[in-house]
């Protein structure tokens, strides 16, 4: 009986559900006068045109839609959107010009403590925070493209921002010129899918104390540094493609104080780090490609029980970086593109183990103007004895069964 009284709810919501249109030609002009019109389920439908009403609140279950991309312009005044209902769905609109704070954050579109809340298919343009779910569930952010032209970090906000928050789901936006494209904090069990973030100050994506999520095949290109995820447990990280973050202290991908995570089948390429890793535990480290970064890995001595297993390491200045002598994980069947040995049984495993830590790369860790070196004689000579008679890397932080050709990853 229960489960029919929930039908005949749904099905007299929707019969009596109205649309509600709004337009210079239409009887009703103005966004907030429609929706104080609007009842739950009723769609308001706004035709394109230019919107300057102030903060626009949202607290009713509707569908709240643009036809031809309509602008709504906060001014640089006012939080443009406000999301205080459940289950709304924002659609279609151009969302411009926030008001700038740094206290309240203002944003194009926020959402109030609510749940399914589904915001897609918008241009977002020139606001101080882009999407910010703060306290909210099985909520959807999906193809939206989201841009500012910030310039220092402190003068911007998120392009995606999510706090507090579970069962999440970000896919297929495109965000840049932000502090960070996605920032999650406190957010928990939620997927991070076919995102491109690029071109943003600080991070392409930053996680702070959120467990059990997943980030898969998302682009992070030319940010201050690709991605952190810090002081957290059980994250998934697939198929991912970190490029060309470049700087002093960028790398692809930051880890810090995490463990029992997964990073399978993505690409670092052209990065200063492709991983810097500190204090991390249990990372599983496996199919992924290392072409062209200043070091593949840093992997510092507070890391314990990682596995790096079945990589591609090509064509990178320094294979590996440490900060110290002991080393407890785990290198396996890895391709090097610099290991010089041999296979005298055609297996396709290297009979000499392989050392990734070179002398010059523990030379640079302590003193980093010695890459004013880099590439002359002296150096390439210490190299090559070091591989003969190990004397300063550490003795463990080998590779013992090195793989003679490349993974087809």
């Amino acid at each position: 009986m229960k489960n029919i009284a929930y039908i005949f709810l749904f099905f007299s919501t929707f019969l009596h559900a109205h649309v509600i249109e709004v337009g210079t030609n239409k009887p009703v002009k103005s966004i907030k006068k429609a929706l104080s019109l609007a009842k739950d389920g009723d769609t308001v439908l706004v035709h394109k045109g230019i919107y300057k009403e102030g903060n626009i609140i949202i607290d009713k279950k509707i569908v709240f839609m643009g036809k031809n991309f309509p602008i709504l312009d906060g001014q640089k005044k006012y939080e443009v959107l406000s999301i205080k209902a459940d289950s709304v769905v924002v659609q279609g609109f151009k969302v411009i010009r926030s008001g700038y704070a740094s206290l309240e954050d203002p944003c194009a579109i926020k959402v109030y403590n609510k749940n399914n809340v589904v915001i897609q298919n918008n241009v977002l343009d020139d606001n101080f925070f882009g999407i910010y779910i703060q306290n909210g569930r099985d909520c959807l952010i999906k193809n939206n493209k989201i841009v500012a032209y910030g310039k220092e970090e402190q003068q911007i906000g998120n392009g995606i921002h999510c706090w507090k928050s579970n069962n999440l789901q970000v896919i297929g936006n495109s965000i840049s010129g932000h502090r960070d494209g996605i920032y999650f904090e406190f957010v928990t069990n939620s997927v991070i899918w076919r995102n491109i973030s690029a071109n943003n100050i600080r991070y392409g994506l930053h996680f702070m104390f959120s467990n059990d999520d997943a980030y898969i095949s998302n682009v992070f290109k030319n940010n201050g540094a690709g991605v952190a995820v810090m002081f957290t447990k059980n994250v998934k990280m697939f198929n991912n493609y970190f490029e060309e973050n470049w700087g002093d202290s960028a790398y692809g991908l930051f880890l810090k104080e995490i463990s029992d995570s997964h990073i399978i089948g993505n690409k670092f390429y052209k990065n200063t780090s492709g991983i810097h890793m500190e204090g991390t535990n249990r990372i599983w480290i496996e199919k992924n490609i290392f072409e062209a970064n200043g070091w593949a890995m840093k992997i510092q001595a507070s890391c314990v029980d990682n596995e790096i297993v079945r990589n591609n390491f090509i064509g990178n200045t320094f294979d590996m970086g440490t900060n110290g002598s002991l080393v407890l994980n785990k290198f396996d069947t890895n391709y090097w593109d610099k290991y010089e040995g041999y296979d005298l049984n055609k297996d396709g495993l290297g009979d000499v183990p392989y050392h990734p830590l070179s002398l010059f790369a523990v030379l640079v860790e302590k003193n980093p103007s010695a890459m004013l070196l880099f590439r002359s004689f002296m150096i390439t000579l210490l190299d090559k004895s070091e591989k003969v008679l190990p004397s300063i890397t550490p003795d463990n932080f080998i590779d013992n069964s090195p793989l003679m050709h490349s993974l087809p990853l």
